[in-house]
């Protein structure tokens, strides 16, 4: 089942969504973290009073699988913003928490942006980042290794570079769509070992910087830089810009390391 598929098949009922996630989004054990913080996301936009997303701050729990059911509590309605949490549930309890910020626009004397897109060839050059094996979820999308070193490389710097897309033209470029998206990569400090580890994403913040989610051809580029690692946790930074090196989302996630 692809995305656009998928969310279609949501059953709502007042503030609380339900969907079974099929075998294709899977990543090991658990449902692929994207797609948990979409649809914690997809709960909370009914109750967003139509103001755009700012960011997400989303903590992974436990592992997700089979039917999962969103319950979204609106926890501050104001004049421009709102503010939204979800609490996710599967057959083994909780698996994920998050909370959203919604914003409408508002005049401002500050206007500028210091987030260049780096240098690197157009996808149209490249070629695929995903080898043969590896999760099942990373056959719903297109991803080209830009920059950067590939995991298990033993790099020096622990920083990658990638063009991505949905492979369903019909995902749209909205903030859920893009959520899911963007935590496609593995962890960057991936490409500083030699020998795999396992390692999973235990939160992930995510700042939307723009409420007008646009690009060509349906490519953005991402950058993932490891900056910490220690005592079996790593500290990462991503930046994601279009087509048209437009920056449109920052975030930073922690991931546990296991030997």
């Amino acid at each position: 089942m692809n995305f656009s598929a998928l969310l279609a098949s949501i059953e709502s009922n007042g503030a609380t969504q339900s969907v079974t996630v099929p075998d294709n989004w899977m990543q090991g054990r658990t449902t692929y973290g994207g797609l948990t913080a979409a649809l914690c996301l997809a709960a909370a936009e009914p109750l967003s009073a139509g103001k755009p997303i700012r960011s997400a701050q989303v903590a992974f729990v436990g592992p997700s699988s089979g039917t999962l059911i969103s319950e979204a509590t609106l926890l501050r309605e104001g004049k421009n913003t709102n503010f939204v949490s979800v609490r996710m549930k599967g057959d083994a309890g909780i698996v994920a928490e998050s909370i959203f910020a919604f914003g409408a626009p508002r005049a401002s004397a500050l206007d500028f942006t210091q987030l260049p897109a780096p240098a690197v060839p157009a996808p149209e050059n490249i070629e695929s980042f995903f080898r043969k094996g590896g999760p099942k979820f990373k056959d719903e999308f297109d991803v080209l290794l830009a920059g950067g070193a590939l995991p298990l490389s033993g790099a020096a710097e622990a920083d990658i570079m990638l063009w991505m897309r949905h492979r369903d033209a019909n995902a749209g470029e909205t903030p859920i769509a893009l959520l899911a998206l963007a935590d496609a990569p593995p962890p960057a400090a991936m490409s500083s070992l030699t020998n795999a580890k396992a390692m999973s994403s235990m939160t992930w913040m995510a700042e939307f910087l723009t409420d007008t989610i646009e690009t060509e051809d349906r490519w953005f580029l991402a950058r993932h830089t490891a900056q910490n690692a220690s005592q079996g946790y790593s500290s990462q930074a991503m930046r994601l810009w279009n087509r048209h090196g437009a920056p449109i989302m920052i975030g930073r996630q922690t991931i546990a390391i296991f030997d």
